[in-house]
């Protein structure tokens, strides 16, 4: 895997392995170097079990958060 593809932004684009959401956790895994994507809930529910196993944890649900700008008319 390319240093590109794993640093960059996830979009609507990118899926949540779990259930299909958009995915805002990318999991790189140590042993294989694949990943896995996962939405906000999903990610938090499997990272105590899968953070021992990954060699990189993007995190992303802080955009979450962010609200749109609102233009004046």
């Amino acid at each position: 895997m390319t240093t590109a593809v794993a640093d960059r932004t996830l979009n609507a684009l990118d899926r949540c392995d779990r259930c299909g959401a958009q995915a805002y956790v990318r999991v790189v895994l140590e042993s294989s170097g694949g990943e896995l994507l996962f939405c906000g809930h999903h990610a938090r529910a499997v990272e105590a079990t899968l953070r021992p196993m990954t060699s990189g944890w993007h995190d992303e649900t802080g955009r979450l958060q962010e609200k749109e700008p609102v233009l004046a008319d």
